[in-house]
């Protein structure tokens, strides 16, 4: 942390120097790095100061001999211990755009019904993992299913370090469970799939092309009121060579609707770039196959047992449950901590 500290100190001569928004490129990537830097910086000295209260406050407690502070300082311990875990994580968010809040997408999959479901116990996953962090969430895009559940969504996850977190959850989530909708009490198998792309800062240009999107207004669907039920102010937008596709639907008039669907589709297309030129990871939008077996990352087991189990960190948890209920923190955790490693492992080759 140290040579964060000098990092800082440079990055702020710099701030200073004449000239320095001259170059407005340069100045925005620098201003996202000192965005980073302090958001590592200044938790540590929070955090030393919050010890050496500590310290303070278990001496007092051992003169007195009061059993009421060392309850206290066995609290602030654990919230200590808590917050350095978290800041451990937080200094695994290196990538670009890690701080930025995030879009993220749902998609049912293989299982009919089934898939849909699942689709919707994702999304109220991830809606609780965001308030119980903190975040706002917003609901872009609901398409329901034929007879349950959801076909498609897309949340927009507002507050610093949700894309670093979120990016974890890419890919397909298989679920084992006795259904709910099989009067035989049959187990079924379901499938859905997760994008996140982040929301990106207004000085950072991507190359869209408008004769490349395809523009579609369509009548909204479900909540929403007679206004938006009854006219056509939902925006559906395709980018034609690659594939992607925005819906959107919860603004009241079509310049809004298409505004935030343009920008969605920004974030979406820039991802799609930068995974693309990563070799570890396959071109998630070109390659990510079928949303069935093969290409999970993520299994959730509720009957026969209960069982989460990361494909890739080998990370399980026994009580699904809490999982569903959007604890999903150790997972992220894994996640960054194997990628970090998968880094390591590759510059050492």
């Amino acid at each position: 942390m140290p040579a964060k500290k000098v990092e800082l100190q440079e990055i702020a001569s710099r701030l200073e120097k004449p000239g320095f928004w001259s170059d407005q490129e340069t100045a925005q990537k620098i201003i996202r790095r000192l965005k980073y830097v302090k958001g590592l910086v200044e938790p540590v000295g929070q955090m030393q100061e919050q010890l050496q209260e500590l310290v303070l406050l278990n001496e007092l407690a051992e003169e007195e001999d009061n059993e009421p502070t060392r309850q206290e300082v066995a609290e602030l311990s654990e919230e200590l211990e808590e917050g350095l875990r978290r800041l451990e994580l937080r200094s695994m968010l290196a990538e670009p755009h890690d701080q930025c809040s995030a879009f993220l997408s749902l998609h049912a999959g293989a299982g009919g019904t089934e898939s849909c479901d699942w689709a919707e116990m994702m999304m109220r996953m991830y809606l609780r993992w965001a308030e119980s962090e903190g975040y706002q969430t917003e609901v872009i895009e609901r398409l329901p299913g034929e007879e349950a559940g959801i076909r498609n969504a897309t949340l927009h996850v507002k507050g610093e370090w949700a894309f670093g977190y979120l990016k974890s959850e890419v890919g397909v989530h298989r679920l084992v469970r006795i259904s709910p909708f099989d009067s035989g009490g049959r187990r079924h198998t379901s499938f859905a799939a997760v994008d996140v792309a982040p929301e990106l800062e207004d000085d950072l240009e991507v190359d869209l092309n408008e004769n490349d999107i395809e523009m579609e207004f369509v009548k909204s669907s479900g909540p929403g009121g007679q206004h938006v039920n009854k006219t056509s102010s939902a925006v559906r937008l395709r980018h034609v060579p690659t594939g992607i596709t925005v819906f959107c639907q919860n603004e009241r008039s079509q310049h809004k609707n298409r505004a935030l669907a343009l920008k969605i589709l920004e974030a979406k297309l820039y991802e799609h770039e930068r995974r693309k030129q990563e070799a570890q990871i396959e071109q998630l939008y070109d390659d990510k196959g079928e949303i069935a077996w093969g290409s999970q990352i993520r299994s959730y087991v509720l009957q026969p047992y209960q069982m989460v189990k990361d494909l890739r960190t080998e990370l399980k948890k026994g009580d699904a449950m809490s999982v569903l209920d959007g604890d999903l923190m150790p997972f992220m955790q894994a996640y960054l901590r194997f990628r970090l490693e998968q880094k390591t492992g590759a510059a050492d080759g």
